[in-house]
């Protein structure tokens, strides 16, 4: 395949591929695998908000790796973030059905997109590379505030998954002819 070629796809198409991406385990198991046995570290809590973190991440990267002037901006943040509402409708109905507990996967998202905002504003001068932020923000998140190794495992998480959203963005167009 021609390294300058890129893939066309609709902009339903891509949006599907960013959320079934932001969805996906591998990366996050991987990073899990990595946490030594000796650690103190509560698992479940971490791979629970690393899934957070990624789906988030993708979505943090549609808004920073598109131009603002880009006409496919907002129809692709809107699309990703439809395709998350309907997998989060799925998980809230799952989680019901065998737990009995009434949850709201999308509303979690939308308080744990808060809580990492709210960290940035609270440091404008990191804030210039979110990198910096979200680790800390993401061992917060998981009640282990100074450890490193959920602070590594955070900052992993966002920058894996923006520098793999950027590839991706960059490796691909959208066809006009069929936007949706």
């Amino acid at each position: 395949m021609d390294p300058k070629k890129k893939e066309t796809l609709t902009l339903d198409k891509l949006s599907q591929n960013l959320a079934t991406f932001a969805i996906d385990r591998t990366d996050m198991k991987e990073l899990i695998a990595a946490i030594p046995e000796t650690s103190d570290l509560n698992l479940t809590t971490l791979e629970y908000e690393l899934q957070l973190l990624k789906i988030l991440s993708v979505g943090w990267s549609i808004s920073f790796f598109m131009s603002p002037t880009d006409k496919h901006k907002g129809p692709l943040a809107e699309a990703f973030w439809e395709y998350i509402r309907e997998i989060s409708r799925n998980i809230s109905t799952l989680t019901q059905t065998t737990t009995g507990q009434n949850i709201d996967y999308f509303e979690i998202l939308k308080d744990r997109l808060n809580t990492y905002l709210k960290m940035m504003q609270e440091n404008p001068e990191e804030a210039q590379n979110p990198a910096n932020i979200m680790g800390p923000a993401f061992a917060f998140t998981c009640k282990c505030k100074n450890d490193p190794m959920a602070i590594l495992t955070g900052t992993k998480m966002f920058t894996l998954t923006l520098g793999a959203v950027k590839s991706y963005l960059n490796a691909v167009e959208i066809d006009d002819i069929k936007l949706n």
